[in-house]
């Protein structure tokens, strides 16, 4: 059995304890309704809690009242490690996560945080939603966390404090906070900089104090955190295209009825739709509130950060076969 381990054991614990004793993740309430629980560490502002929401209120619609999703953002139940942690033991019953944190679950994941892997939005959209994608989805399974659909993260860039990244060379001696990803770490690497795993909370202040120089993320992120009150550099090279998964916990999904189960995928469907729509509204209002704040914005060559990245590929092709198939099926995908 295999868990995020967690970096402060014991405020992790004090956690645990508090919400596995106050909340239950999936329980019968008043005249027998369910309600499940969803915690997440995004902001009220964010498009893909916008689509939380939306999925909530589609169950309720399509159950009548009798089934009910409650969504916790802002952290408020703990960081996206620890609720996937909850999730497992059956403690919390949904949450949001970056499909990055689940390849430590599920290997085959991982593919999704390869660099440059798909050609434009259109072809990312016709993969995740195809068979490929379903089969991702599921991955997870044998560690309690079944997907029931992904949501559109954009593509991610750098953002720095001193100097825009122009090419991989400007990377060269920086500390980047990236997601604990080992696929984002070795990314990194290759390209000359210095990962630095920090959680999402806890950026602000690792690049106030200097603990990083940047990081990488997509606009409506960038904004909604606030980081471009401190990094002045938005360099536009879209190295990825990191989905968010939606999660539930197996231990909740199988003590629903199928009929509930039914309503909760079709609302998790229809959020993934109605996401797709209003994340484009928002990284076009983003990028312009971030041209008004004054920051920076650059559109480098992509050319020579895919070159640096290609040795990863090698390395996929012949360390792991199976995972350059599903590459190779990616990329070959109409």
């Amino acid at each position: 059995m295999r868990f995020l381990r967690p970096k402060k054991t014991i405020t992790y614990i004090n956690l645990l304890v508090f919400i596995v004793l106050s909340i239950a993740s999936s329980c019968k309430g008043p005249g027998g309704k369910t309600v499940i629980k969803l915690g997440h560490g995004l902001d009220t502002n964010h498009p893909v809690h916008d689509a939380m929401i939306f999925m909530a209120k589609r169950v309720e619609e399509k159950s009548n009242g009798q089934m009910k999703v409650h969504v916790y953002p802002n952290a408020q139940l703990g960081s996206e490690r620890e609720l996937v942690e909850l999730l497992q033991i059956g403690s919390l019953g949904m949450t949001k996560v970056s499909s990055a944190v689940m390849e430590s679950f599920a290997p085959k994941i991982q593919v999704l945080s390869q660099p440059y892997l798909f050609r434009d939005n259109d072809h990312k959209e016709r993969v995740l939603n195809g068979e490929i994608g379903k089969m991702l989805l599921n991955e997870g399974t044998q560690f309690w966390l079944k997907g029931l659909c992904f949501y559109d993260a954009g593509s991610r860039s750098f953002y720095t404090k001193d100097k825009p990244v122009e090419s991989p060379e400007d990377l060269v001696g920086k500390k980047i906070r990236v997601m604990e990803s080992n696929t984002a770490i070795n990314m990194v690497n290759s390209l000359g900089g210095s990962p630095t795993p920090v959680s999402w909370g806890e950026l602000y202040t690792a690049l106030q104090q200097g603990i990083v120089d940047g990081a990488e993320n997509n606009p409506p992120s960038v904004v909604s955190s606030r980081h471009y009150e401190i990094c002045k550099f938005y360099s536009i090279n879209e190295h990825t295209a990191v989905p968010d998964m939606l999660i539930v916990s197996t231990k909740v999904w199988e003590r629903l009825t199928e009929q509930e189960q039914q309503w909760l995928q079709e609302a998790a469907d229809e959020s993934a739709t109605y996401q797709y729509k209003i994340w484009a509204e928002s990284v076009e209002e983003s990028m312009k509130l971030l041209e008004k704040e004054g920051v920076k914005i650059s559109y480098p060559d992509k050319e020579p950060f895919r070159k640096a990245v290609e040795p990863l590929y090698q390395t996929i092709k012949k360390e792991q076969p199976e995972m350059y198939e599903i590459i190779e099926k990616i990329r070959n995908h109409e």
